[in-house]
């Protein structure tokens, strides 16, 4: 099984990618919005196709990307059968099994953060996905959207301490850095349930925490509802300037080689390579009148490089031509793409 954990800053969220290497189908747990567009390209370079997307609850810290990565890919969504959400393909109920090809899972109803919180165990009981019901030394918070502090108690003991010790924690979020825990670290350690605490002792940590309103909660929890279906129901815009324009799982964005021959004329050509090496004569025709500037002056020339049309960098492999384009960005230039494997593929560089 391929496995990936995914991490989105602005909101502490971890996305959970599974897939199989022998059928090449994958699933996303809780993807957020804003990340679409890395979890795509990290799934195009794995070789894998998005079959399902599945959210543990609807989020009120974050948008999912469900119905987006619905409308890219074709996939379907899957959520808890109680929140209702618009556009769900899989309402899922409490030991309902689910998956793709080659990666099953259980679904465990764990309410008590929110009434619709699901947790998603793997078929052999090595991994659990627990949204915000349990965390990693802590668990979600239980005073809004039908949260009920007795109610989580009851889930995490029952339904996730009830796993394998060894059975590995992968929760929505963590603030301090940390990734992965187990449910034997959990049972014995964690702050609000773990080792003699009782439901009393929960309930009253719980009761007494006094946190502020979730700041996205209003936004959030609306559009989560429409598996974060935008209101006006269109896509959102996406650079037009290229049609081969990909942007890789380390945020580069990239164009062909094909492409780049048959539209040169439309764009700038930056060749960023060390003067010794650009031997005159070598480039297709339509790709001589690049502007040289080695990737290692590129800053203090950037002033030369047109902001009129857009941008493409090229370098022997595609390595130097990518930081071009981050220096480029850092200077506020939007248009800007990276020659896809350099000149290379050209039988030059």
């Amino acid at each position: 099984m391929i496995f990936r954990q995914l991490f989105d800053a602005a909101s502490s969220t971890y996305t959970y990618l599974l897939g199989d290497t022998s059928s090449g189908e994958a699933l996303l747990i809780d993807p957020v919005f804003e990340q679409a567009q890395r979890d795509l390209s990290l799934l195009r370079e794995l070789g894998l196709q998005l079959k399902l997307v599945v959210d543990t609850h609807a989020h009120a810290d974050h948008i999912t990307a469900a119905w987006l990565l619905k409308q890219k890919t074709g996939c379907l969504i899957a959520s808890a059968a109680v929140i209702n959400a618009e556009h769900l393909d899989i309402p899922l109920r409490h030991g309902q099994a689910f998956g793709v090809a080659g990666v099953s899972l259980e679904a465990r109803a764990t309410p008590g953060h929110t009434g619709g919180c699901m947790s998603y165990v793997l078929a052999d009981q090595s991994m659990v996905f627990t949204g915000d019901a349990l965390l990693i030394r802590g668990c979600g918070r239980s005073d809004f959207q039908e949260g009920d502090a007795a109610t989580l108690y009851h889930s995490i003991t029952e339904q996730l301490f009830s796993l394998p010790d060894a059975c590995e924690v992968y929760p929505a979020h963590d603030y301090n850095g940390r990734t992965q825990s187990s449910i034997g670290e959990e049972r014995q350690y964690n702050a609000r349930v773990g080792g003699s605490a009782n439901e009393a002792d929960f309930v009253g940590y719980m009761q007494a925490m006094n946190l502020p309103h979730p700041k996205k909660i209003d936004e959030a929890v609306p559009a989560n509802l429409r598996s974060g279906r935008p209101e006006n129901g269109k896509l959102p815009p996406e650079p037009d300037w290229a049609d081969d324009l990909r942007v890789t799982y380390a945020g580069v964005p990239e164009v062909g080689s094909e492409w780049l021959l048959q539209h040169a004329a439309q764009v700038t050509l930056l060749d960023v390579r060390q003067a010794g090496e650009v031997i005159p004569g070598e480039l297709p025709e339509v790709l001589k009148q690049a502007l040289q500037i080695p990737l290692d002056q590129l800053r203090q020339r950037v002033c030369e490089v047109p902001n009129g049309q857009p941008v493409v960098t090229l370098c022997r492999s595609g390595r130097r031509s990518a930081m071009a384009v981050a220096i480029l960005r850092e200077q506020g230039m939007e248009q800007v793409a990276s020659l896809r494997g350099g000149l290379l593929p050209l039988g030059h560089g």
